[in-house]
């Protein structure tokens, strides 16, 4: 059977692959407008989040039998195409649980001490110590909204340095330090506000004009989840107003980074930013990659 690699994982999954007996293309360097012309020929395809197996690609995957993401979300792909041909589709919810949640855990810390704009300042030359005064996490309180792997990891690491955790799901909240709310209660109580949410038509926009109303003056919002579920301009809107003190993202409504909006965003000093590296540590991707590799040889073993 042929697997092919579309976006690059941890040598130690395609090792993994090339073991099982199959025969895997290493093609992260290919085009993805190109991947539509080869794929017919692949019994499995693996993907991080870069990949698309939707549309005119998963259109052309006439022999695609299992679709492996090496990451949490399946945004990236067509699940009601696939469950429609039979193929199934693995992903690794576990592997990069705690590396999301570092990160996030981080922005919070970046944004209570202004570390960025200590560091910045200093590359200048500038001695702004007076200028720099931060407040600290331990007694604030950090609303979770989306209380699932991710989101629960970084309750109990909050939890640990002293803040107060609240927090609102779908499903009950199992997590014994987080006090479960409605969202609105989890909005008009938190000072840090971090989102654990896939973009969905019920997500898009989460945190808008209205949302932002509803919030502490002063509030921080963190996003390592997935662009959109944040609106930008009214984000930008709030931190000009001083309803939000700062804001931390690491996901955007266009990656890369296209509309005006995002880039208004990074030019204001209370916001900071990543390309979207929240699953990136050498740890996260090797777990990614050799649980991926696993789900796709077991899945393939079965045919």
């Amino acid at each position: 059977m042929k697997v092919i690699v579309t976006d690059k994982i941890a040598d130690k999954g395609v090792e993994l692959l090339e073991a099982a007996g199959y025969d895997v293309n290493k093609a992260w360097d290919i085009p993805k407008d190109e991947l539509p012309k080869i794929i017919g020929e692949y019994d499995a395809i693996v993907i991080r989040s870069a990949t698309k197996v939707k549309g005119d690609l998963l259109e052309a995957a006439k022999n695609l039998k299992v679709v492996g993401r090496a990451g949490i979300g399946l945004d990236n792909v067509d699940l009601a195409k696939c469950k429609e041909r039979n193929i199934v589709v693995r992903n690794t919810p576990n592997a990069t649980t705690d590396t999301v949640a570092e990160l996030a855990l981080a922005y919070m810390f970046a944004l209570a001490r202004p570390i960025v704009k200590a560091t910045t300042t200093m590359r200048k030359g500038e001695w702004a110590k007076k200028q720099l005064k931060g407040t600290e996490l331990l007694g604030k309180t950090l609303g979770i909204v989306g209380c699932g792997r991710i989101g629960s990891a970084l309750a109990r690491k909050a939890h640990a340095i002293g803040m107060k955790i609240v927090g609102c799901d779908v499903v009950e909240i199992h997590e014994a330090c987080v006090d479960q709310c409605e969202m609105v209660d989890v909005f008009t109580q938190a000072d840090y506000i971090s989102l654990h949410l896939p973009l969905l038509p019920d997500t898009k926009h989460l945190i808008g004009k209205e949302t932002i109303a509803q919030m502490k003056d002063g509030v921080c919002i963190i996003n390592c989840a997935r662009g959109g579920t944040l609106d930008e301009g009214a984000v930008y809107d709030a931190i000009k107003s001083g309803k939000i003190r700062g804001v931390a993202l690491d996901v955007w409504e266009k990656e890369p980074i296209e509309l005006d909006v995002s880039k208004k965003l990074l030019e204001l000093e209370e916001v900071i930013g990543s390309p979207h590296i929240g699953a990136q540590t050498k740890e996260g991707q090797e777990r990614a990659g050799i649980q991926v590799a696993e789900a796709v040889i077991e899945e393939l073993k079965k045919l």
